[in-house]
């Protein structure tokens, strides 16, 4: 399927990592002139708000105020259509954008929005060749192309998107008893699987970016980036498709996220890590390469996903990888009470400024191993920059996803939908 040289490829690859890296790329700022952008309609928003209340159980903390940034989110961000735009990149949309709101919105129990997002995506983030459907995963990249029109503007799929919104399917299909969510579900797995695994050192199977074409750059290198690895998504993913051993991805995401941490002086996770699949070895990225080895925007989710594993899963290994490889930024915000948004894998901060999303995921990590610093971080950094709905700048999108995500308890959502 992937007939383009490979050159082509890499080149494809470089774009492909800026669906997350675009956020790292300078310190955030805040327009002068901010532009208010309601799409849905805002008729009965004070009865969504309050139906979205009473999803979320009495005892999770901050209720009002995820019910309140979700209403927001969905009038500010999501067209009528089901469109989820990135205002700080040229109004595009990417399936990270679309995954985003599909779990939000099933986690918070908002089916209306959840079929609307996904009739657009499916419509419009089709993979296509020669005028025909390749594959039931999504293009990663929508926007205005050069032509004017606008379309699929890179044809390539980023795998954590695809794993989210499958993840999301299934938990639908739970909650709202729609058989033909299951069904999608399982069709996208078995793309995923062909597309986006493949079998290298000592016959172990791990998680690709995206693409083989793009992330195996020769015989035996594997470029990974281990803020996709998502081993409670891979578990509720063996429940669905017993065909394929998706546990296997489990053990081998572990396995990444472990030894490549010792790439850190300090142990942290890295943005991006390459593999030599004949040594086993794990290396940083060549200094010439767009996609960089470090503790950035990326790796913030790490924290998240095993927050999730271990929560859900009861997760010894989430929970001991959290323990170790948080603890230089537990020291660093027990000395300072803050932490810069880019640090290098020898510990030293690459930039002056903090990031909320950053804040945000860490506090689910800290909710797992130091409750006592995941209370500071709420109070001190991530309330603080919450203000009607929104969190810091109002065009931030990947800042209101993680943030929201990052702040709701992952026992919010009924246990049954977990099994």
């Amino acid at each position: 399927m992937w007939y383009f040289p490979r050159v082509a490829a890499i080149a494809s690859l470089i774009g492909l990592s800026a669906c997350v890296s675009s956020y790292s790329a300078a310190k955030p700022k805040t327009p002068d002139n901010l532009i208010p952008v309601v799409n849905l309609p805002t008729e009965g928003s004070s009865q969504n708000l309050t139906r979205f209340l009473a999803d979320l159980p009495e005892s999770t903390p901050n209720r009002e105020l995820l019910a309140q940034s979700w209403d927001s989110y969905r009038q500010r961000f999501i067209q009528s259509d089901g469109r989820v735009i990135d205002y700080e990149a040229s109004d595009r949309s990417t399936s990270e954008g679309q995954a985003y709101a599909l779990l939000r919105a099933v986690l918070i129990n908002d089916p209306t929005t959840f079929a609307l997002t996904l009739n657009w995506s499916e419509n419009n983030l089709q993979r296509q060749a020669g005028g025909k459907r390749t594959d039931s995963l999504w293009a990663w990249k929508w926007g205005r192309k050069e032509d004017g029109n606008w379309g699929v503007i890179d044809n390539n799929f980023a795998s954590d998107a695809d794993i989210d919104t499958i993840t999301a399917l299934i938990l639908a299909s739970r909650r709202w008893h729609q058989p033909e969510y299951l069904e999608l579900a399982k069709l996208k797995l078995q793309d995923l699987w062909n597309l986006s695994t493949i079998s290298k050192t000592q016959g172990k199977r791990y998680l690709l970016p995206g693409p083989v074409a793009a992330f195996v750059p020769d015989a035996s290198t594997v470029y990974l980036n281990p803020s996709y690895f998502a081993p409670y998504a891979f578990r509720i993913f063996a429940q669905v498709d017993p065909q394929h051993d998706w546990l296997s991805l489990v053990d081998s995401s572990y396995q990444v996220l472990e030894d490549s941490a010792k790439l850190s002086k300090v142990g942290l996770p890295s943005d991006w890590v390459a593999l030599n699949t004949k040594t086993g070895q794990y290396q940083t990225l060549p200094a010439s390469s767009t996609l960089k080895s470090l503790y950035s925007f990326d790796s913030y989710r790490v924290w998240w996903r095993l927050s999730l594993d271990a929560a859900w899963f009861n997760s010894p290994q989430a929970k001991s990888y959290l323990v170790t490889s948080t603890q230089h930024l537990q020291k660093l915000w027990s000395k300072q009470s803050s932490l810069p948004a880019r640090i290098d894998l020898q510990g030293k901060p690459l930039v002056d400024y903090e990031a909320t999303s950053q804040y945000a995921m860490l506090y689910a990590a800290m909710q797992v191993v130091e409750p006592a610093i995941a209370q500071e971080l709420l109070v001190k950094k991530i309330l603080p920059q919450y203000k009607q709905g929104i969190w810091g700048d109002q065009s931030a999108y990947y800042t209101q996803n993680l943030a929201w995500l990052g702040l709701l308890p992952p026992k919010a959502i009924p246990q049954r939908l977990l099994k």
